[in-house]
């Protein structure tokens, strides 16, 4: 299995993150958030590690426009 993903679970991803869901950068918390309510385990997966690089790409842009303030 790649690393591309499908719109579907790209946007829904995103929806979830903007309406207020914490997710952290570890699949695993990420994975046990989305719980059962996800429609198969494939997509609930998938969803977990996405938003798992989601966040640590936006922490790491967040570290670099700190730095780039200093």
């Amino acid at each position: 299995m790649g690393k591309i993903k499908s719109k579907q679970i790209k946007a829904y991803s995103h929806e979830l993150a903007n309406s207020g869901i914490n997710f952290s950068e570890d699949f695993e918390k990420n994975k046990r958030v989305l719980g059962k309510e996800m429609p198969s385990k494939k997509m609930r997966n998938q969803m977990a590690g996405y938003l798992s690089r989601f966040k640590k790409k936006e922490k790491i842009e967040k570290e670099k426009l700190r730095s780039k303030k200093d």
